[in-house]
């Protein structure tokens, strides 16, 4: 099915104030959980310092622990090995999402539900696949690679489970995001990217109730929009000023998504929550 995308944009410094690994880790928790809250479909992590050979190791570390959250429990032993930078994963939060199913039990599956899945191995009907239940599906095609993530769809329920590989555009009901480690500035980001619509968040912004009216216009027309976010440290103004462009020219709207704080800076992953459920009440994807 054909709905609209929405795709956020963090900076890889954001964890930079934060000294820990495990808060480091908290805080990226609550990024995926907006995310899935608010059902974006891409997490992309931009570079915003000018060295951004040194922040690699920050956006990596966001990506891995993005990816590990929105994969299934019962696949994640499967795609992330023993791996230090995962010391405290455990405190990230459970998503909760369609693609996350509490149900292990194959005698609860039912036909046309959607499961993701790895292929584990091969045999004369097909492709045998782990769908988080006591035993491998049967997925009746055999030109697919062991160890794949695939989105799956039951078409045989009971003693014999069936699967089908589908797309995830396919299913009707959010199915997580997926996690892009972004190389460039924000500038050539939202230049090169895919983006109908590019919306900045900034403290020194317009209003949201000045510009909802015209923001709504675009919204309706655009396949897939861009809501980009700055760093603890600096905004996008400062961010986009370091490649010599101006944000309002980068941007189609520069947007105060939390007027008249009470604080003096507004962090990430709280301008996250607040942004998205604006959004969210004024628009529809």
């Amino acid at each position: 099915m054909n709905r609209k995308k929405l795709a956020i944009a963090v900076p890889a410094s954001v964890i930079s104030d934060t000294p820990h690994l495990r808060e480091k880790t908290s805080k990226i928790g609550l990024i995926g959980r907006a995310a899935a809250v608010f059902r974006v479909d891409e997490i992309i992590v931009y570079p915003d310092n000018a060295e951004k050979g040194k922040q690699r190791n920050e956006a990596d570390l966001i990506a891995l622990l993005l990816a590990y959250l929105e994969t299934p429990q019962y696949l994640r032993k499967r795609f992330f090995k023993i791996d230090p930078r995962l010391q405290y994963a455990g405190i990230l939060p459970p998503l909760r999402t369609p693609h996350h199913p509490l149900n292990r039990k194959a005698k609860n599956l039912k036909v046309g539900e959607y499961r993701e899945g790895v292929t584990v191995s091969k045999t004369k009907e097909g492709v045998l696949v782990d769908i988080g239940v006591e035993r491998p599906a049967l997925m009746r095609e055999t030109n697919w690679a062991l160890g794949k993530r695939l989105t799956l769809q039951v078409v045989k329920a009971g003693e014999r489970v069936e699967v089908q590989a589908v797309s995830r555009d396919e299913v009707p009901s959010y199915w997580g995001y997926t996690v892009t480690v972004e190389n460039h500035s924000f500038g050539r980001l939202v230049e090169n990217g895919k983006f109908d619509l590019t919306i900045a968040t900034s403290k020194i912004g317009a209003k949201f109730v000045d510009v909802a009216g015209k923001m709504a216009e675009k919204w309706k027309k655009a396949d897939c929009t861009l809501v980009a976010f700055g760093a603890p440290a600096r905004g996008l103004h400062e961010i986009v000023a370091d490649e010599g462009a101006d944000l309002n020219d980068v941007a189609d709207f520069v947007v105060n998504m939390v007027p008249e704080q009470g604080t003096e800076t507004v962090r990430t992953e709280e301008a996250l929550f607040a942004s998205l459920a604006v959004l969210n009440v004024q628009f529809s994807w």
